[in-house]
């Protein structure tokens, strides 16, 4: 509507200003006023008598202004808009529609914020709708204006920043969106300012420093965004964000526990900046609180029995187990019987190789052993063929398959 009402405004004000200069050029007295009715009667022999009437310019936007766009193409014709103004006008505003349309209903992977690895699936739907929409965006503007409308206006060219999309952020104008863009360049380049600053001094970063360029620019944020705008872009693309989905990569966690990790990690954080950095025995110790309040932040949000497979996520056989059963299609919750099997044939390798009392070939025999019984737990649990074809896989990651 801001687009429509732009170019029709143009339209108008070029229209009263043609009126202006022709009225200027023609008439020495003082002009007669657009508002008032004038009529001219022509007498001259052998012309015929013509009433001239020039009517009132008074026009309304109402008038103009509506949502069936057959209609509003009617209004404009009415008051002889050019039709190459006419197609600027409804490309721009249809376009604009549609883009509304994409940005608020169509679910893309970056809304997911919750999620370490894009979901594919989500991805493609993406994709397909867009297209979808494109497709219906270009029937319309084929109906109103003919199959000529492309390539007679540039405004199917105008970008908009499909960075903020979804529900809570897709509403935003791109005013708002320009002074983010605006925002985020000017906090980046402070950063980096400083902190080039302080190297070239030969100086450490002060955290307080950091933490206080990080409160101004909340409070920037603040003036551009609502509050639960805020915080959807911060989940999105903030340090803390952005370090949680690394280190919850392979562990599922839903929205709400993402949320709810995010608002205590970032109090954390706030007083980490302000904490100790250094390598000293205080600061080394200050640290490793830090840690322990982050860890238990997690076991909070998540419950004991979700924290626990979490932990499990961090050892590198609980990966392999998880990657071995994405790329093969076995199901999820075949992982942790697969990781327990694999995480007791690696405690067992370990016992046998500490056991100093064992010679080279009883530790060779007592782990064949050990390795034949993992092997025969892994087949009752995956069944033969799923069995045969994970142990083809997984052979260099079965501990002492080697």
């Amino acid at each position: 509507m801001r687009t429509r009402a732009a170019l029709l405004l143009s339209f108008l004000l070029n229209l009263a200003l043609g009126y202006v200069l022709f009225n200027s050029a023609h008439h020495t007295s003082k002009p007669t006023p657009l508002s008032e009715v004038v009529v001219q009667r022509i007498e001259a022999p052998g012309i015929i008598k013509t009433n001239l009437v020039v009517r009132r310019l008074n026009f309304t936007w109402s008038q103009i202004e509506t949502n069936d766009y057959r209609a509003y193409i009617q209004n404009l014709r009415a008051i002889a808009c050019p039709e190459s103004t006419i197609r600027d006008i409804i490309v721009a505003d249809v376009t604009s529609l549609y883009e509304r349309k994409r940005l608020t209903e169509i679910v893309t992977p970056e809304q997911q914020w919750w999620r370490s690895n894009p979901d594919g699936a989500v991805a493609q739907a993406a994709m397909q709708q867009a297209h979808s929409l494109e497709l219906e965006k270009r029937a319309l503007l084929d109906e109103l204006l003919g199959s000529h409308w492309q390539g007679s206006s540039n405004w199917e060219a105008v970008a908009f920043n499909t960075r903020f999309d979804g529900p809570i952020l897709g509403e935003l104008s791109a005013e708002s969106k320009e002074a983010l863009r605006v925002l985020e360049m000017r906090n980046s380049q402070q950063r980096l300012d400083y902190i080039s600053a302080r190297q070239s001094d030969g100086e450490p970063v002060d955290p307080g420093e950091l933490k206080r360029l990080q409160d101004e620019s909340r409070a920037e944020l603040a003036k551009i965004l609502s509050p639960a705008q805020v915080e959807e872009y911060l989940l999105r693309y903030s340090d803390v964000a952005q370090n949680m989905r690394r280190e919850l990569l392979g562990f599922e966690v839903s929205p709400e526990e993402f949320r709810k990790i995010f608002r205590g990690r970032e109090e954390l954080d706030q007083q980490s900046r302000l904490g100790l950095t250094g390598t000293d025995v205080v600061s080394v110790q200050h640290q490793q609180d830090m840690a322990k309040q982050r860890e238990a932040g997690l076991e909070e949000a998540l419950g004991s029995d979700r924290f626990r497979l979490y932990q499990y996520t961090q050892d590198p056989l609980f990966r392999d187990a998880q990657s071995s059963a994405q790329e093969m299609g076995i199901a999820a919750d075949m992982v942790l019987p697969i990781f327990e099997i694999n995480r007791a044939a690696e405690l067992e390798r370990q016992r046998i190789q500490g056991n100093v009392g064992l010679s080279s070939e009883d530790q060779a025999a007592a782990w064949a052993s050990a390795a034949e019984k993992r092997d025969e737990s892994l087949r009752q649990v995956l069944g033969s063929n799923t069995y045969k074809a994970y142990r083809q896989r997984s052979v260099p990651s079965i501990p002492g398959s080697n």
